[in-house]
């Protein structure tokens, strides 16, 4: 993900919170920041600064202490590289009892990529722990183009044909077939068929 650029204008006084009680998507919200900032391997400084506001509104944010202005939350997907509905979708939120462990198939977090192709939904029930598990759809002409990150992963290919390239080597891979790569060797992945291909991708630690 490119660098972006600070900026100079920082809000140092968070909005007056008010004494309403957050809604259950509230509070998931300020959970999803916290998560994807980690894993990006942000501080809240870093976070703070590239999208101008102060260190301890962004926490409080993060602790759902405090209010977040929609253009705030445009700011900090931008530099997270994920959508704004990654963050809104009530849907994702089952029985209590179940949130820590189960994802059911109504309920899954979707993200699509613009422009690309990629559709993938995240199987695992949150980005807190060791595994992300995803099922990404690829459509007929979509290329990942080469990339690299820190961990490892894994897949099976549920159905269709993927391309997959690691390193230099060239595989290509149909319903069945399973893979695990290193993640810190450049790779790429496209779909050259005339279906959309689906693969259960695991990645360790979460990428997103």
């Amino acid at each position: 993900m490119k660098r972006r650029a600070f900026v100079s204008h920082v809000l140092d006084t968070p909005p007056t919170k008010t004494e309403s009680q957050p809604q259950p998507d509230e509070l998931m919200l300020g959970e999803q920041l916290r998560q994807l900032r980690k894993i990006k391997g942000l501080t809240l400084h870093q976070v703070a600064s590239s999208v101008g506001i102060s260190t301890g509104y962004l926490s409080q944010i993060e602790r759902n202490r405090s209010k977040l202005p929609i253009g705030v939350l445009k700011k900090i997907a931008d530099l997270f590289g994920v959508h704004m509905n990654w963050f809104f979708q009530p849907e994702i939120l089952g029985p209590v009892e179940e949130r820590e462990f189960i994802v059911r198939a109504g309920r899954r977090r979707k993200m699509t990529f613009t422009g690309t192709g990629i559709h993938e939904e995240l199987l695992s029930p949150n980005l807190n722990g060791p595994l992300e598990v995803l099922l990404s759809v690829i459509e007929p002409g979509a290329d990942s183009d080469f990339y690299s990150h820190e961990g490892a992963e894994a897949g099976y290919v549920i159905r269709g044909s993927l391309d997959l390239w690691i390193g230099n080597r060239h595989f290509k891979l149909t319903s069945g077939d399973s893979f695990s790569f290193a993640s810190t060797t450049v790779h790429r992945c496209a779909n050259t068929g005339t279906v959309s291909t689906e693969i259960i991708w695991i990645i360790t630690p979460p990428h997103y």
